[in-house]
């Protein structure tokens, strides 16, 4: 993916769409303490972060938060990956985060913005989520 890096500013915290910012090995360890992220491997994560529209949350040079948008940049993107360390939550951290990625112009007009959450249902309905239709059925294939 070769878009330009936008970095937005709040207090003593940057959320940044620089790739070359983001510490995988951190970025890693704060996914593997969600309840998807454990599976993980480093050479996987380089190649997600590679290939999607990031958002690095940053205190200094230090990675809090990470969120990635996988998307074609025309008519549909899936965000995955949100998530803020432990020592940084509580603080509006991921509302902020939340509030860039839905701001980033290249993420805008797009049919659906679609994504899955286990616990934070609410966080996504306040920023304009909304269940999807109850007609559609959701598949994978794994």
């Amino acid at each position: 993916m070769n878009d330009a890096p936008i970095d937005w500013r709040r207090g003593d915290f940057v959320v940044s769409t620089d790739r070359g910012r983001i510490d995988a090995g951190r970025a890693l360890a704060l996914l593997r303490e969600t309840s998807w992220g454990g599976g993980l491997t480093l050479p996987v994560l380089r190649t997600a972060i590679a290939h999607s529209v990031c958002f690095g949350l940053y205190r200094g040079k230090d990675l809090h938060g990470l969120a990635r948008v996988v998307t074609d940049l025309a008519t549909y993107g899936y965000l995955t990956d949100v998530v803020v360390a432990e020592e940084s939550r509580g603080l509006g951290l991921g509302r902020f985060m939340m509030e860039c990625v839905l701001e980033h112009p290249r993420l805008q007009g797009f049919r659906r913005m679609a994504l899955l959450t286990l616990d934070a249902a609410g966080l996504y309905a306040a920023l304009g989520f909304t269940e999807g239709p109850g007609d559609l059925t959701y598949m994978e294939r794994r």
